[in-house]
């Protein structure tokens, strides 16, 4: 029996109809296959630079303003924290953790922690339910939904600052002829000193409007989106089986908006720890500053102390643990409504 020498034997047998040519490896015709794969990688990898660079070129100013005026800045400020910074922002005497323990230890800092926490325990609810209260209305119109929409979400394009001067001169100024004062008068009330402090401590009341009026239309916005998302077909199906008015809203709705609920509220609880344009231009009396103001957050401390005292080490201390006290509340609150997880 003679041996098969299969490198020899390249001429293929007879194929099937629809069915691909077999190429032997080594033969010239799969080395010329190679070939044109290789060109073809090449010019897609030559075509691709000029791309390439022009993102490169494009991105780069970004990129390296963002690492140098963020990410930078977060590092030299916790070096600052680190050091006793007195009048300036350069890295000098180190004192390790004396800064933290001092800020800890402050009564000053300990009570505006307690007033946001109280503020937050307040605002965020109202905030909520005012927000998917309206939601809930506006989604039931049936004409006229974008024009309510866009009213409602006009003061979230208001500057804080804008809001709150207007606030301070206009509505709630404290004179006979003030908005608030006004309306008042004609129910026989006497002018009210809204800003300042004493008992009952009625600046509360400019507050939280102010923060509502600003806030409500977004929040309101983000429920439309979730109340949209829901699919018709599910709420005709419950209706069919029974459910109408408050039990579709409570077995149908809300269960369905739980992803946007959870959304909104941490974004509620990171804006109310955040909170500083209103409450320092409603009780800032120009060159005294805040430092008489009968309400204070963290936030308007940490600007007195950094900008006022000129004591940037003391500064950096307190945003980084308001900075921690702002995460860990996040976790606890994902912890609890499951945030994040998968199949959520």
């Amino acid at each position: 029996m003679n041996a098969v020498n299969p490198a020899a034997d390249v001429t293929p047998g007879p194929e099937r109809a629809g069915s691909p040519a077999v190429i032997p490896r080594g033969s010239a015709r799969t080395g010329a296959v190679r070939t044109r794969a290789g060109g073809a990688r090449a010019g897609r990898s030559r075509a691709g630079w000029p791309g390439r660079l022009a993102f490169a070129v494009l991105t780069a100013p970004v990129l390296i303003g963002l690492g140098i005026f963020k990410y930078v800045a977060i590092g030299w400020s916790f070096l600052l924290s680190l050091s006793d910074a007195r009048g300036t922002i350069g890295l000098g005497h180190w004192v390790g953790l004396d800064n933290y323990r001092t800020l800890l230890s402050d009564p000053a800092f300990r009570d505006s922690l307690l007033k946001i926490l109280l503020f937050t325990a307040f605002i965020v609810p109202v905030t909520f339910a005012a927000s998917l209260g309206l939601a809930l209305l506006v989604h039931r119109i049936r004409r006229g939904r974008a024009l309510l929409r866009t009213t409602f979400l006009i003061p979230a394009a208001v500057s804080y600052v804008a809001a709150s001067l207007l606030w301070k001169m206009c509505l709630f100024n404290g004179l006979p002829a003030g908005v608030a004062n006004m309306i008042g008068g004609w129910f026989g009330a006497e002018p009210v000193a809204w800003l300042q402090g004493g008992s009952p401590s009625l600046y509360w009341i400019v507050l939280v409007s102010l923060r509502l009026w600003l806030q409500v239309g977004f929040y309101m916005v983000l429920f439309l989106a979730g109340l949209q998302a829901i699919p018709k077909e599910v709420h005709e199906a419950a209706a069919l089986d029974g459910a109408t008015g408050r039990r579709l809203l409570t077995r149908i709705t809300l269960p369905m908006l739980r992803n946007t609920s959870v959304a909104v509220l941490m974004l509620l609880f990171i804006a109310a720890f955040q909170a500083f344009d209103e409450f320092y231009n409603l009780f800032n009396s120009g060159l005294s500053g805040t430092g008489t103001a009968p309400v204070q957050t963290p936030l308007v401390h940490l600007y007195n102390t950094a900008m006022g005292s000129q004591n940037y080490g003391l500064g950096s201390a307190g945003a980084f643990v308001l900075t921690a006290l702002i995460v860990g509340v996040t976790l606890i609150q994902g912890r609890f409504t499951g945030f994040g997880r998968s199949g959520e």
